[in-house]
């Protein structure tokens, strides 16, 4: 059984490499926002989690399947309309129960299973006690206002949490103006940004033998943090826009992984994202709607 399962996650894997590895050309696009290409990494994220999809002649896939893969039908309800697995190790002479081309790989992927599901079971226990830790940290942080708290156990404000999300902040920013610091945290809970981080991590220790899966990771939390960035200022004029790059300026990073901080990693970048800002005209706003749907569609979709 878990021989199995380890064959189409590492099918999984492979689709969602390349998925990630394209997101990752579309996102230097300079004229896109980020607040538009981090949705695009549901797409990789959903490769790593579904296994099956359902088939498009349209699908980036069907060029592919020419060349290195196959997809293995599932579920067909019409001739038109069918669901399936994609196949790029293509190792298995057939599909239910999986029966290999060579006898030894049953073995292999047997073992391959234990290993796979020790490690990734062992990671997300980790990640599942780090947020407890994380939580019980800051439980005795003292209320300023609403769900803004105070804790001497914090160096940078954050959102912790998710279905009771607060914001903390270090006790020396008590007499501090918070303005932009609270706006940014209140878009992350809006947002549900410590959802998402929870998924993304939860993701890549399933997907824990692929480098891949920590890189696109790294990358999608650096995304959200710009995105999150470009909501919180997208009201703002120039003169607020630059007094909210001099607030980032001033908080350092947060020390967990698993909340959404203020200051942090890529400072510099997020500021020049702040300070080059512009507004989406209904018409871009449209454009880039469309964008998206045609590459997930693109992109999701098995071969037809």
């Amino acid at each position: 059984m878990l021989g199995e399962i380890c064959y189409w996650i590492f099918n999984m894997s492979i689709t969602a490499s390349l998925m990630g590895l394209i997101i990752l050309l579309i996102r230097r696009i300079k004229f896109i926002p980020h607040r538009v290409t981090v949705l695009l990494w549901l797409i990789p994220f959903i490769r790593m989690t579904v296994p099956f999809g359902i088939n498009s002649p349209y699908s980036l896939m069907s060029l592919i399947s020419k060349f290195t893969t196959r997809t293995v039908t599932v579920f067909q309800p019409a001739d038109d309309i069918a669901f399936s697995y994609t196949n790029s190790i293509m190792a298995a002479k057939s599909y239910d129960p999986i029966t290999y081309k060579v006898n030894i790989l049953e073995k292999v992927f047997d073992i391959a299973g234990i290993v796979w599901a020790v490690i990734a079971l062992a990671i997300l226990i980790t990640l599942t006690v780090l947020y407890v830790t994380t939580i019980r940290e800051i439980r005795d942080a003292k209320i300023l206002k609403d769900n803004v708290c105070l804790s001497e156990k914090v160096t940078s404000p954050a959102t912790y949490g998710i279905l009771r999300p607060k914001i903390v902040l270090p006790v020396s920013y008590a007499d501090k103006d918070l303005r932009f610091i609270i706006r940014h945290e209140k878009t992350h809970i809006r947002r549900l940004d410590n959802l998402w981080r929870i998924l993304g991590f939860a993701a890549a220790a399933v997907h824990w033998f692929n480098p891949l899966s920590w890189v696109f990771l790294r990358i999608f939390l650096s995304d959200l943090e710009l995105a999150c960035d470009e909501m919180a200022v997208s009201g703002y004029d120039t003169g607020e826009r630059k007094d909210y790059a001099r607030t980032l300026l001033s908080c350092t990073g947060s020390r967990s992984l698993l909340v959404s901080a203020f200051g942090g990693a890529k400072i510099r970048t997020r500021i020049e994202n702040v300070l080059s800002y512009k507004r989406m005209t209904v018409f871009s706003a449209i454009g880039f709607s469309i964008l998206v749907i045609i590459i997930i569609f693109t992109l999701l979709t098995n071969a037809g």
